[in-house]
């Protein structure tokens, strides 16, 4: 069992990142309930450092961090984070910075992601906390803690120890992946993924888009004008209450309204998907108002018309899948890092804006794609291996 302590008062906080800054990294985790919210609601941080230099010992101090105390400030953490000569280990970080940049509008600075350092040092797609730790620590977690109510007091001793397992196994696995890296020369790979992580645009939800993420099977300008004024109403309304988009009304509803198109509460009275939580009045006269504009939008949105690929783009779209499944297993990086099966289209397609033909990505995969796509290379099986043929 690992020895860690609750911190419950900003200077007993304060003492802890002034220590955290005299090392060179942290690693942080933190627990959280977004059940009933739209916003996550933080419920816990976890921090832990390495051992001090020369310390015969596994690890440095561990920590708890309980927000939902009463008078506990956060600004410490938020100034360590600021404090750009500790890095700040995290392992699938987007939700995490999520809760930090909507609470502060505060990134860790500088970041590292070991789920994105693991894709790029061979460990597959989408590696999971539990697979490294089982693989590069050693060790084992016991995750039946996973799913608890991490807003109830006190803490299960349970829960305590599945929390702190998750920031002290991280050590042993960020200084593997890190070693790594430096050997590979593979690191700024790492900081390209990481500077979209630390972006505001990939936190910020604009409700004027919200409707893109709704599946719908008709294209009508008409019909998706109407969706798109019920996803802005019901984006707004969501943030404005802290509220799940669901708990406003489900996707099937809006693509039901959107089809109905009720004018009065009478008509909306009528509709079979909308639940007893959308029919309140202010949500109520949210949708008429919203199925209104949108059938007075005078520029409704419009979808292109679906391209079917030629023949010959079909073909270079599976020469393409081949190409990437060559340079993954070459490189031993994930395929679905390098580039996703949409982009593989668009390249086919001729298009050069995709990610794919970008930084790091374009010296493992698309400059070799761009000749594939030009007649510059041929692939030959070799043995059960792909190789790329030079036709120049």
């Amino acid at each position: 069992m690992t020895e860690f302590t609750t911190i419950t008062t900003t200077d007993a906080l304060a003492a802890f990142c002034e220590q955290a800054k005299a090392q060179p990294y942290v690693t942080i985790d933190t627990e959280f309930l977004r059940e009933r919210t739209f916003y996550s609601r933080l419920c816990l941080i976890q921090m832990a450092l390495p051992p001090a230099s020369g310390a015969k010992t596994d690890g440095g101090p561990a920590v708890l961090v309980d927000p939902l105390t009463f008078g506990l400030s956060l600004e410490p953490l938020y100034d360590l984070f600021r404090h750009e000569s500790t890095v700040k280990v995290f392992h699938a970080a987007r939700q995490d910075l999520e809760i930090f940049f909507h609470d502060a509008g505060v990134f860790p600075t500088p970041l590292f992601d070991t789920q994105i350092a693991a894709m790029v040092c061979g460990f597959g797609e989408q590696v999971g906390y539990e697979t490294l730790v089982r693989r590069i620590a050693k060790g084992n977690l016991d995750k039946s803690s996973r799913f608890t109510d991490w807003s109830q007091r006190p803490l299960s001793k349970a829960q305590q120890d599945y929390a702190i397992a998750d920031v002290t196994h991280l050590r042993a696995i960020y200084e593997h992946l890190r070693a790594d890296l430096d050997k590979t020369g593979r690191s700024p790979w790492v900081a390209e993924e990481v500077a979209v992580l630390v972006d505001p645009e990939t936190y910020i939800s604009r409700p004027e888009d919200a409707w893109q993420r709704v599946r719908t099977r008709t294209n009508s300008p008409r019909f998706l004008a109407v969706v798109r004024k019920l996803a802005e109403f019901r984006e707004e309304y969501a943030q404005n209450k802290n509220v799940p988009r669901s708990r406003v009304f489900k996707d099937d509803a809006l693509v039901e309204l959107a089809s109905t198109r009720p004018q009065t509460e009478a008509e909306l009275g009528r509709s079979r998907l909308l639940l007893r939580e959308g029919r309140k009045p202010e949500i109520a006269q949210g949708i008429l108002a919203a199925v209104k504009a949108g059938l007075d939008d005078p520029d409704p949105p419009r979808v292109p018309k679906e391209q079917h690929n030629p023949p010959g783009n079909a073909a270079l779209g599976e020469l393409l899948r081949v190409l990437l499944k060559a340079k993954a297993e070459e490189t031993g990086v994930a395929p679905k890092l390098i580039a996703t099966t949409s982009e593989l289209d668009a390249i086919a397609q001729g298009n050069r804006d995709v990610p794919a033909l970008h930084g790091w990505r374009a010296k493992v995969f698309g400059l070799d794609a761009l000749r594939l796509a030009g007649g510059e290379i041929a692939l030959s099986a070799e043995g059960g291996a792909i190789r790329v043929v030079d036709l120049t």
